[in-house]
């Protein structure tokens, strides 16, 4: 039996989907507060008794990022000296994440920094949202859940009742991703064959696989100015594809994303809320499933010590 309380805390960037979270959980949303003074300083506050108590701080890092980290960093301190018993920092979507290598000299590798922060500012667990790469898991020195939101993804595209479909990956490295996607939905799978010549632009070379006449889902983990998306959609319509339906589990949209998206051959955008998104402005394409249930059962699991991995059997 668990006798220490359970308080869920959200940071300013996932305040509503830590409310989610907590009425899934039946429990009423920790009280905190976040003010930023004019030089940019970022004070926060408990306003609740968390002595003893298992708390997870709800805290997504996407823009402004470093103002995100610094608040989530804040939060865990703040925690820590009201005497939380354990700390569990929820990062829907974990920012700095595709920097996680030296892929050339003298870069810092700053996702391993971020997690040091993390770890040093006093967190005792990690919970994260399909992370960028599995190894980020292994840059912490806690222990870190990985979530993953397949199970959503797959029951609403199985919801659309479409036949003659593809699952698509919209690059030779994330074809691991996309292949299981296509186990589960029994799907056959094809590969767009790109090249980057310069960052966050991307040119479609060739297709591999029979897309024409099917419907096509594409599947990533992120979709960020979504000229990788946009370009794959649109080499797939001109090579015969029906219907494309882009899926991620981040929706970043950052710099000319929603003109690109709205503008694109996409029939629909399926994303989850791990970054708070509005429909306007995307001619009613975009569809967004909320992925409080997954991190509500998650947390209930951890809290009551039962197993994590089972979500995923």
């Amino acid at each position: 039996m668990i006798d220490r309380p359970l308080v869920i805390v959200g940071g300013s960037a996932s305040k509503e989907l830590a409310g989610e979270i907590a009425s899934y959980l039946n429990i009423p949303l920790g009280h905190s507060e976040t003010r930023r003074f004019s030089d940019s300083e970022t004070w926060v506050k408990i306003n609740d008794n968390v002595r003893g108590a298992d708390v997870f701080v709800v805290q997504s890092t996407y823009t402004p990022a470093n103002d995100n980290l610094m608040e989530l960093l804040l939060l865990i301190d703040a925690l820590k000296r009201a005497s939380a018993a354990r700390i569990n920092a929820v990062i829907p979507y974990f920012g700095y994440a595709r920097q996680d290598r030296k892929d050339q000299g003298r870069v810092a590798l700053s996702a391993k920094l971020v997690a040091n922060l993390i770890t040093e500012a006093g967190a005792d667990r990690v919970i994260a949202l399909d992370l960028h790469a599995n190894q980020l898991q292994g840059f912490f020195d806690i222990p870190v859940d990985h979530l993953l939101a397949w199970p959503l993804l797959i029951k609403h595209c199985k919801s659309l009742n479409l036949e003659n479909y593809v699952v698509v990956s919209p690059d030779v490295g994330n074809v691991k991703l996309a292949r299981s996607y296509a186990d589960r939905l029994g799907a056959p799978l094809a590969i767009i064959d790109k090249r980057r010549p310069a960052p966050n632009v991307s040119e479609v070379m060739s297709i591999i696989g029979e897309i024409a006449g099917k419907n096509v889902f594409l599947f990533d983990d992120m979709i960020d100015t979504a000229g990788t998306i946009v370009n794959g959609a649109t080499a797939l319509i001109e090579r015969g594809a029906q219907d494309v339906y882009a899926c991620c589990t981040h929706p970043v949209f950052s710099g000319p994303a929603r003109e690109r998206l709205s503008g694109s051959p996409i029939k629909k955008i399926i994303v989850t809320n791990t970054i708070p998104q509005k429909t306007d402005g995307f001619a009613g394409k975009l569809e967004i499933i909320s992925i409080a249930p997954l991190i509500g059962e998650a947390i209930r699991r951890i809290h009551q010590y039962q197993s994590v991995s089972e979500l995923f059997n």
